[in-house]
């Protein structure tokens, strides 16, 4: 089969070292396959999707050397390359799960999942739902609060794939993540369902992201399986970190390939301050860009 990757970023913020890096490994792998590279903006949050951030985006990543085959600039088979303009699918596959009884809706506010918990949430990922709202009958159209819509998990289910830099993964719906938000109560879909219905759509056949995502995949491939859709293979990269040992984001300014760029550097050096470092070209602390 055709390789086709993809890079997909979201035009919230400007982008950093740590996009860069992981997006290097998305070119890399489809240019090694003589494959198709796909540009997806994924703007979907459009209070903060602002058009500065859309236009730096084009520019940084063309400035930083990445080519892509399809994308908003350039057109393709299976555009609209913008998450903004593709709702009709997004409406389309959230039909078809409320068809088969694969999700329902549910009330609670992310404040009311944790105090249903009992127990305060630090990390990034979505807390586990207790259920709360699995076996309510809730009328929809009478709801009295702004309802989002939940997918049925299967309780105790292994969900096991291959990952092509960390091998084998292994989660457990129900211990690892609990039923998880498709769409969200301000009419539009969550992530989970917008990048699985993109990438069959496109027909991406190997997602490369950051290892922050490796249990969004175990859900990813619960919804493909769902939606009845042929699931992409996956490869996680490592992710980049800061000097405190935390994932790089987008308020790490300093390190934003904007920043860079106006500092002077050239993207052929900073790519050799990742060969420079061991033992991989991920994973570990970019200060040196800092200063």
């Amino acid at each position: 089969m055709h390789y086709r990757g993809r890079l997909a970023p979201s035009p919230t913020g400007y982008l950093h070292l740590g996009h860069a890096q992981t997006f290097w490994t998305a070119q890399e792998r489809a240019q090694s396959r003589a494959g198709t590279l796909v540009l997806r903006s994924e703007d979907l949050d459009a209070a903060r999707c602002k058009p500065h951030f859309v236009s730096a985006m084009f520019d940084d990543l063309k400035w930083f050397g990445f080519v892509w085959q399809e994308g908003p600039d350039v057109g393709g088979p299976f555009g609209p390359y913008e998450q903004s303009r593709r709702m009709e699918l997004y409406r389309a596959a959230l039909a078809r799960l409320r068809a088969r009884d694969a999700i329902y809706p549910c009330t609670c506010s992310r404040q009311d999942v944790l105090r249903a918990l009992g127990a305060p949430h630090h990390g990034e990922d979505e807390p586990i739902y207790p259920g709360t709202c699995r076996s309510r009958q809730i009328d929809v159209s009478r709801a009295a609060k702004r309802v989002n819509w939940r997918f049925r998990v299967p309780e105790g289910r292994e969900i096991i794939f291959e990952d092509g830099l960390f091998q084998r993964q292994t989660f457990v719906a129900g211990r690892d993540f609990g039923d998880f938000l498709i769409w969200r109560h301000d009419d539009l879909p969550a992530y989970q369902l917008a990048v699985v219905v993109d990438d069959a759509a496109m027909r991406i056949t190997e997602v490369v992201r950051g290892a922050d995502l490796l249990l969004s995949t175990a859900r990813q491939l619960l919804l493909y399986e769902a939606l009845e859709l042929p699931a992409p293979a996956f490869y996680h990269c490592p992710l980049m970190l800061d000097e405190q040992g935390r994932r790089l984001a987008k308020r790490h300014d300093a390190l934003s390939l904007h920043t860079l760029r106006s500092r002077g550097l050239s993207p052929e050096e900073i790519r050799k301050g990742w060969l420079a470092r061991s033992p991989g070209r991920h994973g570990s602390s970019d200060s040196q860009y800092a200063a």
